[in-house]
Order: C-alpha cells, then sequence, then structure tokens
C-alpha cells in the first residue's frame, strides 16, 4: 500500500526554509566586533595622549602577511586580541607607560568610581581600590564614557612562593574591604577575577597586555621578582554591581549575582529577597580564600576558623570586616618568623620525595637565603 501524497491544509500554509544567513567567521585576519569599536576611536584616543597596540590602528595588516614568513598568529604580537569585550590597553603617549581603558555605561559605577576617587578616601593608607587616572567622554556616544586605570594583573600570576606572601595579601585585601565597608560601600563581587595586582614592582619592565606571560615587546618571557624581593599592592577592580549607601539609611537591597555563585543566602527562592550586602561581601572574601589557598595549599590552616566564621550559612553569624581585620592582625603576630619563611606547598605536587618537589623546595631555600641576606621582611609590606 503506498503512502498518500502529502497535502497541505489551506489554514496552514506550507513554511519555507528560509537561507542561511551569511556570517564572517572570526580569524586573526579580522577584527572582532568588540575591537572594531577601539580602532575606529583610535585617532580620538591618540589625540587624548593615548596609543593603541598595532592591531588597533586604521589600515593594519597582519604582520605574518607582510613578512610572508609561516608562523601562527597568535605568536607574534599583533596577533593577540583582548579578552573583555569592554577593555582595552594602551600606551599613555607622555610617560611611555601602559594603561587599561573600559568602557562603561553603567551611571552607577561612575558614580561610585567618582566616590572613590575623592578624599578623605582616595589618600587613606588603606585604600586598595584601583585609580582612576581620567574620564573620557566619548564624542559619538553619549551615555558611555571610558575610565583610564593603570594596566594591572591578576593577584595570583605569578604564584605565592612563601606563607608570608599570602599572609600579606590576605592583610591587604582584609583592610582594603573594610575600609570600603566604612564608607559605606558594598563591592558585592568582590570575588577573585575581581582582585588584582599592581605589576610595577614584581614586573619593572612590564609585560605584554594580550599575552601576559610574554615580555612587553613579545620577543622573549616576562621577567619578574618575587613579592618578598619587591612587595606588591592588590587592588580591588570592577564596581558595576557595588552600591553605596547614605549614613544612617536602611541598607538593604535586591540580590544580584557575582562571579561567586554559592552565596548561601542567594540560593533558592533567596535570590528574590532584599538582603544586607555587607555580609555578602565578606562570604566573597572568605570563599575566595578557601578556595585559592586553603584548598590548594598547605602551611595556611591558621587562618581556616576565621574563614569558617566568613562563609557561615547564616549571614548575620559572620563576623564584620572590622572584626575580621582585629582577629587577623592578632592572628600574623602569633605566627613565628620561620612559619612566615616558609614555603607554599601545592596540595597535588606530590609527596616530598618527587622529583618536582625537590627541586621547589631547593629553589626556595636558594630564594629564602637571598632574602635573608638582604633584610627582606618575611610579610612584604610595600610602602604606604
Amino acid at each position: 500500500m503506498s503512502a498518500p501524497d502529502f497535502q497541505p491544509s489551506a489554514q496552514e500554509p506550507v513554511k519555507l526554509l528560509q537561507p542561511l544567513q551569511k556570517y564572517q567567521p572570526f580569524t586573526f585576519h579580522n577584527l572582532t566586533k568588540n575591537e572594531t569599536f577601539w580602532m575606529e576611536h583610535q585617532k580620538w584616543l591618540e589625540g587624548k595622549g593615548y596609543m593603541l597596540r598595532p592591531r588597533y590602528r586604521p589600515g593594519w595588516v597582519p604582520s605574518w602577511d607582510i613578512d610572508d614568513i609561516k608562523v601562527l598568529p597568535d605568536s607574534v604580537e599583533d596577533g593577540t586580541f583582548g579578552q573583555h569585550p569592554d577593555i582595552m590597553d594602551a600606551t599613555r603617549i607622555s610617560d611611555n607607560s601602559l594603561v587599561s581603558m573600559k568602557r562603561v555605561d553603567n551611571p552607577l559605577e561612575n558614580e561610585i568610581n567618582a566616590h572613590l576617587s575623592t578624599e578623605p578616601f582616595v589618600s587613606h593608607p588603606h585604600n586598595h581600590c584601583v585609580p582612576v587616572y581620567e574620564v573620557l567622554e566619548i564624542p559619538d556616544l553619549q551615555d558611555e564614557v571610558i575610565v583610564v586605570m593603570p594596566l594591572l594583573r591578576p593577584f595570583n600570576e605569578p604564584q605565592f612562593k612563601s606563607v608570608g606572601e599570602a599572609v600579606e595579601f590576605f592583610r591587604q585585601i582584609f583592610e582594603g574591604l573594610q575600609l570600603m565597608h566604612e564608607f559605606n560601600v558594598a563591592h558585592r563581587d568582590c570575588t577573585s577575577a575581581n582582585i588584582m595586582m599592581d605589576p610595577q614592582p614584581t614586573f619593572p619592565e612590564m609585560f605584554h597586555p594580550g599575552r601576559i606571560s610574554r615580555s612587553r615587546d613579545f620577543k622573549s618571557k616576562a621577567k619578574f621578582y618575587t613579592r618578598t624581593s619587591r612587595p606588591t599592592k592588590y587592588l580591588f577592580i570592577d564596581f558595576g554591581l557595588s552600591v553605596r549607601f547614605p549614613p544612617g539609611q536602611d541598607r538593604r537591597v535586591i540580590p544580584i549575582r557575582g562571579g561567586d555563585r554559592t552565596v548561601p543566602e542567594f540560593e533558592w527562592y533567596g535570590i528574590k529577597k532584599e538582603h544586607d550586602p555587607f555580609p555578602v561581601d565578606v562570604y566573597y572574601l572568605g570563599n575566595l580564600i578557601r578556595e585559592e589557598f586553603l584548598q590548594r595549599s598547605k602551611g595556611l590552616e591558621f587562618i581556616r576558623p576565621l574563614i569558617d566564621d566568613m562563609v557561615q550559612d547564616d549571614p548575620t553569624k559572620r563576623p564584620t570586616m572590622s572584626e575580621v581585620v582585629n582577629r587577623y592582625d592578632k592572628m600574623m603576630k602569633s605566627l613565628s618568623y620561620f612559619r612566615l619563611r616558609s614555603r607554599l606547598v601545592d596540595r597535588d605536587e606530590g609527596p616530598w620525595w618527587h622529583p618536582f618537589p625537590i627541586f621547589r623546595a631547593i629553589a626556595h631555600i636558594y630564594r629564602t637565603t637571598i632574602h635573608v641576606c638582604t633584610l627582606r621582611n618575611p610579610i612584604p609590606r610595600p610602602p604606604s
């Protein structure tokens, strides 16, 4: 029996397949959509005193095409591209220093940046917010500005080598968040992606912004010093979710998720209930230390009781940042000189008698001997 012919209903017209939309796939020869914005504004930025890399200048032709050599595009300087759609690096023409530029269309973020850039906050010795060099109004975009800041580096790149280096990192982020809270500002996203380090001390020759493992000219590996030999400062960035409360105002807001999705009070229907954002900040820092340090390294067990309190499920049982700073200060004073000098050991590096741990231990002894002979402080605190 043959199958009946298909007859479309008069009430349901046949839907013809639409031709596929043509698109231009990404290649290293093309700029991405977000990169195009910077290329189109390159001349204007140059007039403001900032020079973009060759890749973002009008008329750019890939160097691997000009030289007619067979290389992978990502192995040459202009083959690297921006990793974040709203952020670009540039060179400040006046002093040849590297800066970071961020497109901001959030008026609340601009307000927070302005507040954190004024006295008495900006000159406070406990201020650990990224400084703003300049705010540029984009001529063809009325509701958007470009915020110019120093070029920074992830806080854990390169790795922490000693217990004392980690101790100093904890101290700085604790006192930095404490100061923000004292000024009634909740960060609301103080997670690992939004805490950076000032690379100038440890990377005096800097590095390539598009490939931070390479030197600034992209010709070799980036050279750096340890945090103990060149103490550095750690900074909070990205205040896009931050909120500031006038003195005496009720400090409750509608929840908004940041980079850490494990906040206990945001689970289930808690995400729809108003909450106090300051205990959430405390949780964020506690969980950062738990995940990035306690779960990955040995030698930091002294801080675990404090971290356990900071990440309690009940936000009302978490300590305030002032209480965190006071408790941590007592912990630091209880640590011995040799404990601070000891190596920060990765939990997954294997038994001590394996070649890799032995090599690391020997390298640490060599570095520590130099630090002791040159009277380096085991807690590398940068000059204020």
